[in-house]
């Protein structure tokens, strides 16, 4: 049979230029967070504050992971088994940060980090950050507030719920909220999830096997 080189070196050639044109989209994009974050001031905002939700607390010296999330995102949502099976694969060796990003598109962002926040401060953050992930297909989209049906998960928590529902009414736990996505905004964040790791951006569709792979290598 006879080859067709040239055919084949430009299949090899168009191949080539389209894993290229992805590692610089992603590298290209990484360097634009950053660089958004500078302009708007990022160098000055905090990635983690004091009041940030750590879900897995390896030390001070241990690398440290940051996602801003929306409970209602469709990505966030297909991301947060792929979070999980990051923070098994690595117990023990890192810092894994949550923080708010609702996102104005999405009726219920606010609502359901709202009720997070409200479990948060009966120490339940983590229950609830998993409760709304594991039942977004149920009420993610809904163009009606989810609000009752966030307290009936408080419900099936075992929260206090005079607690909970003080809490969800009480003015500051909004303003919680809002400064989070405050936060992402000055450093540069436009859409969720965004991850950050030790303070740096990373960016690109499969920005989770970026961070693997970096964990795998040994960091920096």
């Amino acid at each position: 049979m006879k080859i067709n080189w040239k055919a084949t070196v430009i299949t090899g050639a168009a191949a080539v230029a389209v894993v290229a044109g992805a590692v610089i989209y992603a590298l290209v994009d990484q360097n634009n967070t950053r660089v958004a974050a500078e302009e708007r001031g990022g160098g000055s905002i905090a990635v983690v504050r004091e009041d940030s939700h750590l879900l897995d607390d390896a030390g001070d010296d241990a690398i440290t992971i940051v996602e801003f999330l929306d409970f209602e995102c469709e990505a966030c949502g297909a991301y947060y088994p792929v979070v999980e099976e990051l923070r098994v694969k690595y117990e023990g060796q890192i810092n894994y940060v949550v923080r708010y990003f609702p996102l104005p598109g999405h009726i219920n962002s606010e609502n359901s980090a709202v009720a997070a926040e409200a479990a948060a401060r009966q120490g339940r953050f983590e229950e609830m950050y998993k409760r709304l992930f594991e039942t977004q297909a149920q009420w993610g989209e809904s163009q009606q507030s989810q609000a009752e049906l966030f307290r009936s998960y408080a419900t099936e928590l075992g929260l206090d719920m005079a607690a909970y529902d003080e809490a969800v009414a009480d003015p500051t736990t909004l303003e919680r909220v809002r400064s989070d996505l405050d936060d992402g905004r000055a450093l540069g964040v436009d859409r969720t999830p965004t991850f950050f790791v030790d303070g740096e951006p990373f960016w690109g569709h499969d920005r989770l096997e970026q961070i693997d792979r970096w964990l795998d290598s040994g960091g920096w």
